[in-house]
């Protein structure tokens, strides 16, 4: 008999894992607390921005005229534990207010809500981004309350997902871990994952800590390369040479590779800031604090940025922001996304304004999240209306919108031609020919 799989949370993870999973032909039960977002969700809406994932929704959700009805949505924990075979566990795990460490507090009442439903053997997987050890424990927790005992058992499949390309990477991912303490998981985990691992996804199994490790060893991994290239165009501004020259380089050398060697502002987000700082804490309570030092430095190149980005545009327009219009492309953390959490464009945005600059911010998707969480800053609907009158431009997001934009047309509407690239993704020579002082981060001024 199929599979049935529930999936606990349907945030940005579980909404794509719930869809994707239909989409591998499963019956699907989502699950959220929250009544207004299953509502939303039974519609075929998402609460977010993420490329084909609307669409993959739409075509699974029961009720929608031309679906497969393989997708439900429910708040009854009852009827979860009743319906699954497998359970996803894919709730948040924000960073504690005032602290390092990792807020486990909904993966815990998501498994104690889940278990007393446990009456047969069945497999939770645990896919939420948590401190190493806590698999153990959850493991105990589950066999002393779900009614199976032992044969409710537990898994740890960390995601992987890139916003912008969840979908993908989810239906077609580049490596599926498994943390697993007995072969009845290993089978069941195969047989869920049995079309991406035909098409060649690398199916690793391993022990509990080893998978928790797993995912923060990689996002570490990535905020150390991303942080190491901004650091080198501090050196670049100092020695002034050219920081995209330098990466281009090194990047050729095979043990480097191209990827996450543009420098700018830094990375954001809900997932690496965060991560990178549950896992600094999680090494001090296992005493294995000075393995991780490194990662202080790490973090603090990263909030650096933000601030030489604020330096920049204040000698830009003469070192103040008093009276000072400036033009802020960009309000998400990333392109492709809706999503402005610990974005380093709006924190440049509002550190600017609260230095007394007139701040207008255009976002191709993240407007309404942006204005949510700084009301006070000015809003355009279009880059041409953003920059309209600005004394200073800054591209902060690399969307390819603004990639494409004419020089010439906004030089006609601003006040002055002058251009921050934030990213290192615009073409400085396009820039300067339609009359702009182009600077970015890293780079020779001319």
């Amino acid at each position: 008999m199929a599979l049935k799989i529930t999936v606990i949370g349907t945030g940005y993870l579980g909404a794509t894992h719930a869809a994707a999973m239909a989409e591998l032909g499963f019956e699907v039960l989502g699950l959220d607390v929250v009544p207004e977002k299953i509502e939303m969700l039974q519609r075929g809406e998402v609460p977010m921005y993420e490329p084909g994932l609307a669409e993959l929704l739409r075509r699974h959700v029961a009720g929608i005229e031309g679906s497969t009805g393989r997708l439900r949505f429910t708040t009854s924990y009852e009827e979860a534990g009743a319906f699954g075979d497998v359970h996803f566990v894919c709730v948040n795990t924000p960073q504690k207010h005032g602290e390092y460490a990792c807020d486990m507090s909904y993966v815990d009442s998501a498994f104690d809500a889940l278990a007393p439903h446990l009456t047969r053997p069945t497999l939770v997987v645990g896919k939420s981004t948590v401190p190493v050890g806590s698999a153990a424990r959850l493991a105990e927790r589950l066999a002393a309350a779900a009614p199976a005992g032992p044969a409710a058992e537990l898994a740890w499949n960390p995601e992987f997902l890139r916003e912008g390309f969840a979908v993908q990477d989810t239906l077609h991912p580049d490596r599926i871990v498994v943390g697993v303490a007995g072969e009845k998981a290993e089978e069941l985990l195969r047989e869920v994952y049995a079309k991406p691992i035909a098409e060649g996804s690398p199916f690793i199994v391993m022990d509990y800590p080893t998978a928790e490790l797993v995912k923060t060893s990689a996002n570490s991994f990535l905020a150390t390369k991303i942080s190491f290239i901004n650091a080198m165009a501090e050196v670049c501004e100092a020695a002034d040479g050219d920081v995209v020259k330098l990466a281009e380089a090194i990047g050729h050398d095979e043990r480097i590779g191209k990827k996450f060697l543009r420098a700018g502002i830094g990375f954001g987000g809900g997932c690496l800031p965060k991560d990178l700082r549950a896992f600094m804490a999680r090494a001090g309570e296992l005493g294995a604090d000075q393995a991780l030092t490194f990662l202080r430095e790490i973090d603090s190149i990263n909030m650096r940025r933000r601030g030489h980005m604020v330096e920049l545009a204040r000698d830009a327009v003469g070192g103040g922001f008093l009276g000072k219009r400036v033009a802020v492309l960009g309000a998400t953390f990333k392109p492709d996304s809706d999503d402005v959490r610990d974005s380093p464009a709006l924190n440049v945005a509002g550190q600017i304004h609260l230095q007394g600059g007139q701040v207008t911010v255009y976002d191709p998707k993240g407007m309404e999240n942006a204005r949510r969480l700084f009301p006070t800053l000015g809003y355009a609907d279009t880059a041409l209306e953003a920059v309209r009158g600005a004394d200073v431009v800054l591209h902060l997001t690399e969307w390819r919108e603004f990639r494409e934009l004419d020089p010439a047309a906004l030089a006609e509407v601003t006040a002055e031609r002058r251009i921050l690239d934030g990213r290192n993704a615009l073409d400085p020579q396009l820039w300067r020919k339609a009359g702009w002082t182009y600077r970015a981060l890293g780079r020779p001024r001319a």
